[in-house]
């Protein structure tokens, strides 16, 4: 039987375990524009019983001038206790088409400090498919008090990836697709300069799942091995806007790597500034 990661649940696991106190249910379903989808509507014509919708574009630094960065501490807690989470339940965080925007918010609570969180394999599809009950009745909340604990060292921001990129002091790891990484096909957001930062690895997200569920670990392995990705040494993760890099720290965390982070920034930043270093074609 092949290893699975053990920060993933099966819908089966889940569907024993609905409506149990102590346990949180988060959908954080989030899609890029031109996929013409929006998780906050989807959540209310169809969702797991008991979810809570977790808006990744609200619950996020305002401020940044950047897409859906991480909030403060206090923000996130004052967010979060609204939707009734407190940091010691267990979390599970799922999306549509399962392992695309889910991990992300897998990553920013444990990076607030909850240690039993987990992501859906095979997402809300995969629920669907499997004939388990879906609702489109409002959870009732109770707002709660969440206590943050958080972990600053798992965040690169702009000023630490440029002395990385310069100074070659870890290995980055991007999510994107080979075509926007090599410069070959145009970012979907205007006015960003597609290719990628030097140094970087391609580890494209669609190869590190499939039909929504993260590949097992010696697959995993394999993959990060056919990019480059040395596992004994330091990793950043990036992608477009700092979603599916999440995806890639899930994966390293999950074949036991503990020196990853992510760049928040990711391509929307470094991509649209006109003073960044950038390279196209295949990885040097």
């Amino acid at each position: 039987m092949t290893e699975k990661s053990a920060f993933v649940v099966s819908r089966d696991w889940l569907k024993e375990r609905l409506h149990k106190p102590g346990l949180a249910i988060v959908d954080a379903s989030w899609y890029l524009p031109a996929a013409g989808r929006n998780g906050q509507e989807e959540y209310e014509k169809a969702h797991i019983p008991g979810a809570v919708f977790f808006d990744q574009d609200k619950i996020a630094d305002k401020e940044s001038g950047l897409p859906h960065t991480l909030p403060s501490p206090e923000f996130f807690a004052q967010q979060v206790g609204t939707l009734g989470i407190t940091a010691d339940e267990t979390v599970v965080v799922y999306d549509g088409p399962g392992m695309f925007s889910a991990p992300r918010v897998w990553w920013m609570f444990r990076v607030m400090g909850v240690k039993n969180v987990y992501v859906l394999d095979g997402g809300f599809d995969g629920w669907k498919k499997a004939g388990y009950p879906v609702t489109d009745e409002v959870t009732k909340i109770a707002a709660t008090f969440f206590k943050p604990s958080f972990n600053k060292d798992a965040v690169v921001d702009f000023q630490e990836m440029r002395k990385i990129v310069d100074e070659k002091r870890s290995q980055i790891a991007d999510a994107r697709g080979a075509g926007r990484f090599t410069g070959r096909d145009a970012e979907p957001r205007a006015g960003m300069r597609s290719g990628h930062m030097p140094g970087a690895r391609n580890v494209p997200v669609t190869t590190l799942s499939e039909n929504g569920e993260l590949k097992d670990l010696e697959s995993l392995r394999r993959i990060f091995d056919e990019a480059g990705i040395d596992l004994s040494g330091p990793v950043v993760t990036s992608c477009g806007s700092g979603v599916t890099a999440a995806v890639i720290t899930l994966a390293l965390t999950s074949l036991g790597h503990k020196d990853n982070r992510l760049y928040d920034g990711s391509w929307s930043e470094w991509g649209s500034r006109q003073d960044t270093p950038v390279v196209t074609g295949e990885a040097e």
